[in-house]
This record gives structure tokens, sequence and C-alpha cells, in this order.
């Protein structure tokens, strides 16, 4: 528990004093956001607003997983690092977007086809990883089993074959890194509105993780109701490491934001969410935890699907939250409200996780 507890604490500090420093450079280079004229009238002041943040996020949590560890003198898992990678991996592919965004001073960052191949690079490598590395009991970081809050063998992947099962799992894996990512993408049009959702889906993360390392099968007497996790404490320390992260940038982003994540934040937390569902084997419950990013996707979907078919709009302007905008609700009227559908989400996620542990011990 030390460990969670000096990684969220690191975390929070390398944010909180480490985001106007990066301001201040980014206001000398002139890295300023670029806002659309196409969308509510009242995000043209944001213009020229710094971006990139997200990379405060990334090294903030590189730092305290690293600093945690040496502090306790227990060394990585497997598990944790596979996290880190996709975070990261994806951290950079936002990162390259954003940067010719501000470059060219133009809407459009990298062009689909070279952003897609490197989403799915790097969620390839991670999938075929996460298959490695077994534990001195054999277990791997993930299975090719999919979850809800554990492994459900009726549908596991290598029943059709090594090579058949694996191709399935990494395909699954990319849509579930698709999902996510793009999900925090969609959710992050508002102040904080994407970071304090984030944050309360990684302090799930921190229990759970928490929650399935006192239950793990390896630990005696622990036969009924237990995870078959390879590492559910770092996956904890990781979560911790995010979740203070998240807080400290918070900070700075919150109404009226001194900065904002860009793509370089919401492909990397969408990563990590992914990463995280993945190798703790809650896979489908995600969708609980995160169900303020799945209405919001859904909102673009239905958007999009009314128009090609009838030629006409469901909501005022997708996504969900710049609906209300341009219905005359004020932007912190907004993000509270939908921080506070995040936290019944998060809340009913980890009700559904504790009380099947309570039937099934």
């Amino acid at each position: 528990m030390r460990t969670v507890l000096i990684a969220a604490a690191v975390s929070l500090v390398l944010a909180l004093f480490g985001t106007p420093l990066y301001i201040r450079w980014l206001v000398h280079r002139g890295y300023g956001q670029f806002v659309r004229d196409d969308g509510p009238t009242s995000h043209h002041t944001k213009r020229g607003t710094p971006t990139m943040g997200g990379a405060v996020i990334i090294l903030s949590t590189l730092g305290a997983y690293a600093v945690a560890h040496l502090v306790t003198q227990r060394p990585p898992t497997a598990s944790g690092l596979l996290v880190l990678f996709l975070m990261t991996g994806l951290g950079v592919v936002g990162f390259l977007d954003d940067f010719i965004k501000i470059s060219k001073q133009r809407s459009l960052g990298l062009r689909a086809g070279p952003k897609v191949i490197g989403q799915v690079l790097v969620g390839v490598v991670f999938a075929v990883l996460a298959l490695r590395f077994p534990s001195d009991s054999g277990r791997t970081p993930a299975s090719t089993e999919i979850s809800f809050l554990r492994d459900i063998s009726l549908l596991d992947f290598a029943e059709a074959g090594t090579y058949v099962g694996t191709g399935l799992f990494v395909l699954w894996a990319l849509i579930m890194i698709a999902g996510t990512s793009n999900g925090v993408n969609l959710t992050d049009g508002l102040d904080g509105l994407a970071t304090g959702a984030c944050t309360m889906v990684f302090a799930a993360y921190v229990l759970i993780g928490t929650f399935q390392s006192n239950q793990n099968c390896l630990i005696p007497d622990q036969a009924r109701g237990c995870y078959e996790v390879r590492d559910p404490r770092d996956l904890a320390v990781v979560a911790a490491a995010l979740l203070g992260a998240c807080f400290g940038f918070l900070w700075w982003n919150a109404s009226p934001a001194k900065i904002f994540m860009g793509d370089t934040g919401s492909l990397a937390l969408g990563g990590a969410l992914a990463a995280l569902a993945i190798l703790s084997r809650t896979q489908l419950l995600l969708v609980l935890l995160g169900g303020l990013f799945v209405i919001i996707t859904l909102s673009v979907m239905i958007q999009v699907a009314s128009f090609k078919l009838t030629r006409k709009r469901v909501f005022r302007m997708a996504p969900l939250q710049h609906h209300f905008e341009l219905a005359g609700w004020g932007e912190v009227t907004i993000v509270i409200r939908f921080w506070i559908i995040a936290g019944l989400f998060v809340s009913l996620g980890l009700g559904v996780f504790y009380a099947e542990w309570v039937v099934g011990s």
C-alpha cells in the first residue's frame, strides 16, 4: 500500500508544480491551441491557450512510478510496464498530432492514415506482449478470454487455436484501445471535463487493483472468489500515479483553463484505461466505469447516423457537451453535472464489482 500512496503523492506534486513551468515554456515557444470556427463561439476566447499538456501527465506518471519503486525497493512488473508503454506510445502519437496542428495552425494534425497506423502499431505491440511474460505460477499479464469482472471462460479466443486465438485477442484489444482513446478524446471538449472524469475512473482502478491483490488466488485460503490477475498491486500503483497526475494537472486545466491536454493527453489516458481494464481482467466493466465516455461517444454516433439517414440532427451539436452549450448552459455547469454523471457511473461499476465478489465468495 505504501507504493500506491507514494506513486499518487509524487505524481500529484510533479504535475501540480511542473505544469506551470511547462505552460511558460509553451507560451515562450508560441504553442497555442487552434480553435475551429464552426464550434461554439464561446470557444474563440480559448484560441492561443497552451496545449499538449498531456505530456505533463505522462512524465509525472512515469516519474512517480519510478520513484515509488525505488523508495520501496520493489521491482517493476510486466503488467505495470505494459500499461505505461501503451500510455506513452499513444501519447507520442497524440503529441505529433498536436504539434502539427499548432505549427500549421489548422484543425487537422496527422493525416488519418498515419495516425491510425501509429495507434495500431502501439496497440498490437502491447497486445502481443501482454500474452507473454508468464509469472512463476504461469499467469501472463493478459489472457485470451474476454472478461467482465473476471475472465469469462465461455469466450476464450484460445479455443480457436494458438495463432488464431492470439489474433482475435489482438483485434479485441485494438477495439478496446480505439474505443477508450476516442471516448476520452471526444469528452475533452470543455475545461477540465475529461481530466476530472479520468481521475474518477483511475481512482476506481486503484481500489480494484488493491482489492484484487488482497483477494489473489495465490494467497492461502483464497480459493473461492479470488482473482487470477498477474500483478494487481502494481496495476493499482500505476492507476494511483495516473490519478495523482490528473489531479495535479486539473488545477491548471479547470475553467478557465491555463492549458489543454490535447490529443497528447486524451490518447494517452484512453490507452491507460484500456490497458488497466485488459490487464485487471475487467474489460467489459470499463463500459460502466467509463459510462460518461460511452454516452458522449454514442451522441456522436447517433448524430452522424441520423444526419446520413434523414439529413436531420438529433442534437444541436455533437459531442453531447456542446449540445448543452448551444442550449444556453454555462461551461462550468456542464462540466460539474457531467462530473456527477461520471461519478455515478464509477460508483455503479464499483458496486457491481464488489457485489459479484460478495455473492461468489
